[in-house]
């Protein structure tokens, strides 16, 4: 009998990193890397359980950046090279290894996962991943929801109301022009949590978002059955607490699954290995080095030798480490059966880039967990928060705590010595867009006028995106999230200054277009007065 319930959250997402002015840029392989390893197999376990009838619920938050490059033809015409390129070579990778007994299975194995990755992409789905995950909610067992419009910090963007509520809008009315039906909830971007934002949700027409386990802990008044039921913000809209423990057996770096020895190395990749006129028509310019995506050996541990992978041994452990988790959940159910007025709900987010990237075995294991809690033996079903919200009586009124997900729980990663000078700039072109917005609302404005603003609006919101701020503090492509802000602030105040010169350039501002071609439907009237 199922006495709890568990709900598994992916929240997929990347920057806008579309690129059309450079042949090829580095950054864009993010994306590619993600569909090739995350997104197509992610579909694929939920082609599998289709195929075998398997009852479960699986929750995928979809970003709104995400959705645009995964539907833009440039995009699309470029994965598709990328993809031909990583078959190329594997091909080439077999015969290199022809005569090394122990690498050249796995170099077919490297060969036959692209060519299934291209017939999946190309031939099943015709260049449509969205399609894909649609097709899946449409059988009601995958619920998709939305995110900001780019990800954009919301309790640091709250020195403006309209620019909160634009991000979440865009975001939901995005995800319907993509989609075709309007999302349940929503991912805030990191989690992130500031007490009275549930009101601008509850306009958006959103029902719940998710928090870190203190923004629900530390709730006023304290909730009754702690992270294990939702709390009602006292306007309908609920937010969902992160189990610290099942996010400790997937995310710690001691703790969690993915440092297993057996799983895949991910940073002892051939791009590096390999002498550079082997491997140079494969990275971005001839010379510089990058992953490939074929790495050879596994996680074997702290100062030894890499051993070489084996798929099957690091399937079996997927498949060890998904009972082991399933185990561990019911454990939890059965304690807090006898202290909850209700079903407890273990709530498990993650973001859909480690199941396959960063742990490569990730969607075995997410697709072992599904089919053992559809088991009629076991106490814990796979649920989503709607499911939950619908079966049980009303929740507790209380409010959240103001706090993120992340290193150390509340603002600090994304306002710090290393990016606190993007803020005043960003509010200062929030404010003038929300100006320039109300004086043009009183005038006859001219198509090009029209375009401009808007064109205005996505440099704004491409400025906004939590992605550059949280670089930074990581210090890894700092550089380049240095130049995305201050070109999009600068794209901005040009297009602000033309329009309030009356001079508008329409050959730059088509380059402009063609750069930063999000968000199509876009009317900057919305930065006007509500």
């Amino acid at each position: 009998m199922k006495t709890g319930f568990l709900s598994l959250i992916l929240h997929a997402h990347l920057p806008y990193v579309r690129h059309p002015e450079h042949e090829s840029f580095f950054e864009e392989n993010w994306l590619f890397e993600a569909i090739t390893e995350c997104y197509i197999p992610l579909i694929g376990v939920l082609d599998r359980l289709q195929q075998d009838q398997i009852q479960y619920r699986l929750t995928l938050s979809l970003s709104p950046p995400l959705l645009c490059m995964l539907r833009d033809e440039l995009l699309q015409q470029r994965y598709h090279k990328y993809l031909k390129s990583r078959i190329d070579l594997s091909k080439k990778e077999v015969i290199r290894t022809q005569n090394l007994a122990e690498f050249k299975p796995l170099a077919e194995y490297y060969l036959k996962f692209y060519q299934n990755t291209l017939a999946v992409y190309q031939d099943q789905y015709q260049g449509d991943i969205i399609s894909a995950f649609k097709k899946h909610h449409s059988t009601g067992q995958l619920e998709l929801i939305t995110c900001a419009a780019t990800h954009g910090f919301l309790p640091l963007l709250n020195i403006s109301e309209t620019a909160v509520r634009n991000q979440i809008n865009i975001g939901v009315n995005t995800f319907k022009s993509h989609l075709g039906f309007a999302p349940t909830g929503i991912w805030l971007p990191e989690c992130a949590y500031y007490p009275g934002i549930e009101n601008l949700l509850a306009e958006a027409g959103l029902n719940y978002f998710f928090v870190d386990s203190h923004g629900i802990l530390d709730a006023a008044p304290a909730p009754k059955n702690g992270v294990y039921a939702p709390i009602n913000c006292g306007n309908g809209v609920h937010a969902f607490g992160r189990d610290p423990d099942s996010s400790k057996q997937v995310w710690s770096s001691h703790e969690g699954y993915p440092g297993d020895f057996d799983y895949r190395e991910y940073y002892k990749d051939i791009g590096f290995d390999l002498a550079l006129d082997e491997i140079g028509p494969y990275i971005l310019d001839g010379n510089t080095r990058c992953n490939t995506g074929i790495k050879y050996y596994r996680v074997t541990g702290k100062d030894t030798e890499k051993q070489l992978y084996a798929p099957i041994i690091a399937t079996a452990k997927a498949k060890q480490h998904a009972a082991d988790f399933i185990n561990k959940r019911q454990q939890q159910i059965a304690a807090l059966n006898h202290k909850m007025d209700r079903a407890p709900m273990i709530v498990a987010p993650y973001d859909a880039e480690l199941f396959g990237h960063w742990w490569f075995e990730g969607p075995q294991w997410l697709e072992e967990v599904l089919r053992l809690a559809s088991n009629a033996n076991v106490t814990i079903a796979s649920s989503t928060c709607s499911d939950y919200l619908n079966q049980t009586s009303p929740a507790q009124i209380a409010i959240p705590a103001a706090s993120t997900w992340g290193d150390q729980g509340y603002y600090s990663y994304w306002l710090n010595d290393t990016n606190s000078w993007v803020y005043p700039y960003l509010h200062q072109a929030e404010a003038e867009m929300e100006q320039l917005a109300l004086d043009l609302g009183d005038l006859s404005v001219t198509p090009l006028q029209e375009r401009a603003a808007n064109q205005a609006a996505r440099s704004l919101l491409l400025a906004q995106a939590s992605d550059w701020p949280f670089i930074m503090k990581a210090g890894t492509t700092t550089e380049y999230a240095n130049k995305r802000i201050t070109d999009h602030l600068s794209r901005f105040n040009y297009l602000h200054d033309c329009i309030r010169k009356n001079r508008i350039n329409e050959r730059y501002l088509i380059a402009l277009e063609t750069m930063d071609n999000i968000f199509p439907d876009i009317d900057f009237r919305d930065y006007g007065p509500t």
